[in-house]
């Protein structure tokens, strides 16, 4: 599907009679461009690869619910009200549509001509985004976040506001026609992934999740001597255990083993020491190397 949202369409946007949150408003999110995902479209996301969003829209994993999410959704009404108060407007939370493109919206005055997009970040005002906000600047994947809100709704403005439980900022945002026709390209690109059922390119951020019998049985093989060695080791700490116990003298031996107490420096912690405060230590690393952990979930 080759969706292409024009201007004149926007005003046109149906209301979607859904809960935000509920188990029917994330089905109906599935097959929806959505707001809070076109960042990851364009691969400007910190918290989500295109690979880790084809993922989830093509069912093979479910988005993961953080504390930072929770809190955010915990503390929506507080924030709105806290808004409501500031502003003197009155907000209503909506979902909206217009040609494949979906807008979970945080308010929307009864005119519709602007726009609530909250953030309650967990730091508060020590947050970068509080910090950004005040010196008057949006980070780029809230910006896209709200372009792509502008552009289902047709609103004339959209207003940030970052709540840090008692107190908010506000920043406004006006459409950007350019970012507009960003967000719907990278849609259109993406969609080729989903209809293709193949990914999209990997990141170095990207964890590929694997089905295939091969990987199957190594990994259960894995599972199975790890399991079997954290038992080994378990006897092993527990037979060492029983020898100190019988130990009285610094040295003994017998049986062909041998405890031996004995007193040992601890360790330097070079982030105290005063003379190597804001000291460049990168010329006195050794080589960079690849290693490789394996762990089992």
């Amino acid at each position: 599907m080759n969706t292409t949202l024009h201007p004149a369409l926007a005003p046109q946007a149906t209301i979607v009679q859904l809960a935000q949150g509920s188990a029917e408003w994330h089905a109906y999110r599935q097959s929806r461009r959505n707001a809070s995902e076109s960042a990851a479209v364009l691969g400007l996301s910190p918290w989500l690869t295109p690979y880790q969003l084809w993922l989830i829209k093509t069912g093979r994993t479910e988005t993961r619910v953080t504390h930072a999410m929770q809190r955010g959704t915990d503390l929506e009404p507080l924030a709105r009200a806290a808004y409501e108060e500031h502003t003197g407007l009155v907000m209503q939370p909506l979902v909206l549509e217009a040609g494949g493109y979906s807008a979970s919206l945080d308010g929307m005055t009864l005119e519709g001509d602007l726009v609530l997009e909250i953030k309650c970040p967990l730091r508060g005002t020590r947050s970068d985004l509080w910090q950004d906000v005040q010196s008057g600047q949006v980070p780029t994947h809230y910006g896209i976040q709200v372009q792509h809100q502008l552009m289902v709704s047709g609103a004339a403005l959209a207003h940030l506001w970052v709540f840090d439980g008692i107190q908010g900022i506000l920043h406004a945002i006006e459409p950007d026609a350019t970012v507009m026709e960003q967000i719907q390209a990278g849609w259109n690109d993406f969609e080729q992934y989903l209809t293709g059922d193949t990914p999209p390119p990997l990141t170095e951020a990207d964890t590929i999740v694997r089905h295939d019998p091969a990987w199957a049985a190594a990994a259960a093989a894995y599972t199975q001597a790890k399991q079997e060695a954290d038992a080994l080791a378990e006897r092993l700490e527990a037979a060492r255990q029983n020898l100190i116990a019988l130990v009285q003298h610094p040295r003994e031996h017998g049986a062909g083993v041998s405890v031996t107490r004995y007193w040992k420096q601890g360790n330097v912690d070079y982030k105290k020491v005063p003379q190597l405060q804001g000291l460049d230590l990168s010329p006195y690393r050794g080589k960079a190397r690849q290693e490789v952990r394996v762990t089992a979930a």
